[in-house]
């Protein structure tokens, strides 16, 4: 028997979209709430209270984005939807995988856009549906990919001989954390295309703006603990030398 959770009832984000965003936790919070009445600053005697939304809806819109945000107003309900949960996360951006389901069954694709908020990846190419669009005065239709559940409509790709696998997660003599084919033992390697936020596509290429800590300065020890006082570190630090012979104290 499978374990379901309504997804609507939880308020955190995916820590791999928090990733991929590259944006602070608390930007995020910031732009996801929706407030109807909040208990104002500057009133200790007032009961801190929040009126809002506590269930969110979650789909291929970010939960920072302003659509997301029109989706989960106050006084709109969204119908709720089943998930399955994923203990341990071994899809990432970059990944080769396999079609299980639909017209697309048995081609493969890479992953380009993750949504673990509702088990959904994005594979390039597949998965497709054709979206009207107007402008001009003319009507389009556009190929559009549509997501695709981690849990049973897509797998992994054995690197020995390119067909579909289950994986789990092992560790090495070394202690790394890698992703194992099942079938032929073999591990899956990470694709540097997981790397990549919004911002770089690599932690080396990031530039710091005005605002980020200097990277020197992060490395850089500022305090090394040692036994001593206070005190004698300031004797120490002063060149102070202690000649002094306590007396003798008894106890009784």
């Amino acid at each position: 028997m499978r374990l379901y959770h309504f997804l609507s009832d939880v308020k955190q984000v995916g820590k791999l979209t928090k990733k991929i965003s590259n944006l602070p936790d608390s930007y995020i919070q910031r732009a996801m709430e929706q407030v109807e009445w909040k208990t104002p600053r500057g009133y200790p005697w007032y009961q801190k209270r929040t009126v809002g939304r506590k269930k969110y809806f979650f789909d291929a819109d970010r939960p920072w984005s302003i659509d997301f945000k029109l989706r989960n107003e106050i006084g709109k309900h969204n119908k709720p939807y089943v998930l399955e949960p994923v203990k341990d996360w071994s899809f990432f951006i970059g990944d080769r995988v396999e079609v299980l389901v639909g017209k697309d069954k048995g081609k493969q694709g890479f992953v380009v856009e993750i949504f673990e908020e509702r088990n959904w990846v994005i594979v390039e190419g597949l998965n497709c549906k054709l979206k009207k669009q107007e402008a001009a005065g003319k009507t389009f239709h556009l190929q559009e990919e549509q997501p695709l559940l981690v849990t049973r409509e897509i797998s992994h790709v054995d690197p020995v001989d390119l067909k579909p696998c289950k994986t789990e997660w092992r560790y090495t003599e070394s202690g790394e954390k890698v992703r194992v084919s099942m079938r032929s033992g073999r591990i899956i390697p990470m694709p540097k295309k997981a790397e990549a936020t919004v911002d770089y596509k690599a932690p080396s290429l990031y530039i710091d703006g005005e605002k980020d800590t200097p990277s020197a300065e992060m490395v850089k020890i500022t305090f090394e603990p040692a036994l001593k006082t206070f005190e004698m570190e300031i004797m120490e630090e002063m060149g102070i030398q202690e000649d002094r012979v306590p007396a003798p104290s008894y106890w009784y």
